[in-house]
Formats: C-alpha cells, structure tokens, sequence
C-alpha cells in the first residue's frame, strides 16, 4: 500500500479525494491508501480524511506520494518539496510554467528514484479517443482546433499556452511533435477578453492552428476543422461510455501502476518525450506572443 495526501481541495482535488476513498475494484487503485489532506483553508476535516499542515505532510513516514491539485503557478515549489523529501508525485498539468523547470522536475525524479506522474485527462476521454480512431491513418492537409471558456487569471494559472496545454497535447497526440511557426495574443483587459492563435506545422509540413479564446461566460467548446486528402472531420465524433471509469481515475489507475513498476520503460520515456515537447511548445509560443 502505498500512503497519499491530497494537497489542495478545490474542484480536482476533491474529485482526487472521492476516487481514493471509492477506488475500482480490482484496479490499481486499490493499492492507494488516502491518509490526510493539505489545504490553506481551516477545515479540520473532508469527508472524513483528517487535514495535517504542509510540514506534516513532508515529514511524515506513512506518506509515500503527493497528489498536487494546487494552482499552476505553485506546481513547481509543491513537486520540489516533496520529490527532496522522498515522496512519489502525482500533478495536474501543466507541471511547471517553464521548460527550464519541467526538465529540472523530472531530473529530480530520476536522482531520488520516484515517479512524477503528470495528469492529461483529456487524452483518457472517450470524446477525444473516438477522434483518434477517426484520424488514425488519414494523411492530413491542414487543421484547426479551436477551444473557447471562461477567463482565467494568468497571475495563477500562467500565460494561456501553459494553462491551455492540453490542447497542444491533443494535437501533438493525433499528428506527433509539431514546429511553432507563429503565434499572437489578442487582450481586452477591461472585459477580461483573450484570445491566442498559435500555428504549427507537422513532420511533413503540414499546417495546423490552435485557437484559445476565453472571456467570462463564454461557452466551454471545442471545434475542429481537419482537412485530410479523404475529407474533411469538421465534428468531434459522439463519445463512448469509458469502460476503465471516469478520466480522472483512469489517471489514478496509471499513477498506481507506474508505482507497482507496472508500466514498461518505453511507455515511460514516450509519455516523458511528449510532455516535454508540449512545454517546449507553450513556452515558445509565449514567446512568439511576447515579441
């Protein structure tokens, strides 16, 4: 069995927290054994999951791994601190708001001998696996994927290529390592408006655009447009049910078996490569931005 608290009880941390307490069965999940939860606010007590402070959590012996549900902007301090005090790492993306950092997390982890697992739901989605299925084998011309949702205060969450990562590792996934080529950012800050456009070419020189627009209320959505030389895929395919359980456990079913040394090396290094190379893209699109 493996010890674990939960640091930070917003939305996903208490998700994190119910799926812990309510494991599948005969999953790897079951080897998850959740011991207390680290918040800023005085709750005393979650559902009944006793709360220690940040200290205690370091510390203590029955801890063995960190669930980090905090802020993007305190990835980094919150995954340094607990891979220096010898503890497995399980983290919402995006790990850190610079690739500077992200290598510097992941060389900590190999020298202290744990896991540093970085959470990307949307790939366990069955919306997102149904369009898989339906690009796997089509030679595509060009594409576009555009996301729109509510603001976000980049104070906390980052500029929006790291915030937004998960639709660069949408891309990435279906087309492989892609090339920034340009990118912009439009902003009223007065109505809290934003808008990125960021464009990539693939491998073979293809042309594809990322479009991140948010403002408050506005509608979370995501539209394609991929244009394949067979045709055009211009919705996203309807979902199937998820037969291994909600994303976020699906998550925590990976987290465990990485821990039970049940993920072969060359998954690891694969997953390793892609999460790398999306962070090389966030920040040199922020760049781009910046100039």
């Amino acid at each position: 069995m493996f010890g674990v608290v939960v640091v930070g009880i917003g939305i996903a941390g208490s998700v994190r927290i119910r799926d812990l307490l309510s494991p599948l069965q005969s999953t790897p999940s079951e080897s998850l054994k959740l011991q207390s939860f680290v918040s800023r606010r005085d709750l005393g007590q979650y559902n009944g999951v006793k709360q220690i402070s940040l200290e205690e959590a370091l510390k203590s012996n029955e801890i063995d791994a960190a669930f980090i549900c905090t802020e993007n902007q305190n990835h980094e301090p919150s995954i340094r601190r607990f891979l220096e005090a010898g503890k497995h790492v399980l983290v919402e993306y995006p790990v850190a708001l610079s690739a500077q950092t992200a290598h510097e997390l992941w060389q900590l982890a190999e020298q202290k001998g744990k896991v540093l697992h970085v959470e990307h739901i949307e790939l366990l989605t069955g919306e997102f696996n149904q369009l898989k299925k339906e690009v796997d084998g089509k030679e595509l011309v060009e594409g576009v994927l555009h996301f729109t949702g509510g603001a976000l205060d980049e104070q906390r969450f980052g500029f929006q290529s790291f915030s937004g990562i998960a639709r660069i590792t949408w891309l990435v996934d279906l087309f492989g390592n892609l090339t920034v080529t340009s990118a912009s950012k439009e902003e009223n800050e007065e109505e809290k408006y934003s808008k990125l456009t960021a464009h990539f070419t693939t491998a073979d020189n293809r042309p594809l655009t990322w479009i991140e627009e948010r403002a408050p209320g506005m509608k979370r959505e995501k539209k394609i447009k991929f244009t394949f030389k067979c045709g055009v895929l211009d919705t996203l395919p309807p979902a199937p049910r998820a037969a291994l359980g909600p994303p976020f456990m699906q998550d925590q079913n990976l987290f465990a078996q990485k821990l039970l040394g049940q993920v072969p090396e060359e998954e690891l290094a694969a997953e390793k490569m892609r999460i790398l190379h999306c962070i090389e893209l966030a920040e040199r699109i922020k760049k781009c931005c910046q100039q």
